[in-house]
């Protein structure tokens, strides 16, 4: 949220070209590029919540290059306790766990819009059809 300069719920090229330069690990036109594409599922070219979260995945199951920009940014957003003190640690994972619960809600009313989306696309087939039939009754 803190990046999302267009308030729109993603993150876009120069969104994260801005957030990657105030983390100090500022990356090419190329490099921002291919971090989206990286994780991008639905091919806009831009990061959801879900896709951002996508990177911390992959973090943690070792599937990033060490030099990727994703790498620097998951790395980024680790903590120390030994630095930050357990109270810093206790804010970072309540701010993490809140952050999943948000995408599970987030991806809850995806699920809900795709229903109701199919349930107005069967709607209108059976209109279709009942129209069709009572046309056909026309012509006769």
């Amino acid at each position: 949220r803190r990046y999302d300069a267009g308030k729109d719920g993603f993150i876009d090229l120069m969104e994260l070209k801005l957030m990657m330069e105030k983390l100090g690990a500022p990356q090419t036109h190329l490099g921002l590029k291919n971090m989206i594409k990286e994780v991008d599922e639905d091919l806009d070219s831009k990061l959801s919540f879900r896709e951002f979260l996508v990177i911390f995945r992959k973090a943690a199951a070792g599937e990033l290059q060490e030099d990727s920009g994703l790498h620097a940014l998951a790395r980024l957003s680790e903590i120390d306790v030994s630095t930050e003190g357990v109270k810093g640690a206790k804010s970072f994972f309540e701010a993490k766990v809140q952050a999943i619960h948000d995408a599970s809600r987030f991806e809850e009313e995806i699920k809900a819009e795709q229903e109701e989306k199919k349930k107005q696309a069967e709607e209108l087939k059976q209109r279709k059809a009942a129209f069709k039939e009572l046309q056909s009754a026309f012509k006769q």
